[in-house]
């Protein structure tokens, strides 16, 4: 857990030299930290109609939102707006991985349980029970303008419905422009 207070109170530190102290013995000046512009951005956006599965949506991600470009340093948070599908963070080279996830999550909720909401059709109940043990966000690291993925990672919607439909997402972005 990061906690952040102001250090005068935490060491006597005066308002001259007042610093931000993070646990894990880490200061920042003030005076520093608010001469960087940080901004907010946040659109909305959907994508197509996917069939059952895992979907790579990186590229996607990128070119809708085109504002990740102006970001110097930040943070891009992905929501999904939807309790039948998911997001997640995994391998972006080998299509079998996201093969196999569709695999394991069929495996850990099947369509065979014996559910009690089933009025929207026998893959509702099991999606809403992926969802949530996927999670329906994510949040990405921006250095230079670009997301900060790891070499082989990418970003997945996870479409737990036989036809889902278009899926809404929000992106946030918080970051500095400062020169960017």
């Amino acid at each position: 857990m990061l906690c952040l207070s102001p250090s005068k109170f935490v060491s006597g530190a005066t308002d001259e030299t007042a610093h931000l102290h993070i646990i894990g013995n880490l200061n920042l000046d003030i005076k520093d930290y608010h001469e960087k512009p940080m901004s907010w951005y946040q659109t909305e956006f959907a994508l197509p109609p996917l069939p059952r599965g895992f979907h790579l949506i990186t590229q996607q991600v990128q070119d809708s939102v085109p504002e990740l470009s102006n970001f110097h340093v930040g943070i891009l948070h992905l929501f999904l707006l939807h309790t039948s599908a998911g997001l997640t963070l995994n391998e972006n080279a080998d299509r079998d991985v996201r093969l196999d996830f569709e695999t394991a999550a069929n495996h850990l909720c099947p369509e065979s349980l014996p559910f009690v909401h089933t009025c929207e059709g026998p893959d509702d109940m099991p999606a809403h029970v992926k969802s949530s043990l996927m999670g329906v966000s994510v949040s990405i690291p921006i250095s230079n303008g670009r997301l900060r993925l790891g070499t082989w990672q990418g970003i997945y919607l996870c479409e737990h419905r036989d036809q889902g439909g278009s899926r809404r997402l929000v992106a946030t972005i918080n970051g500095e422009t400062d020169g960017y």
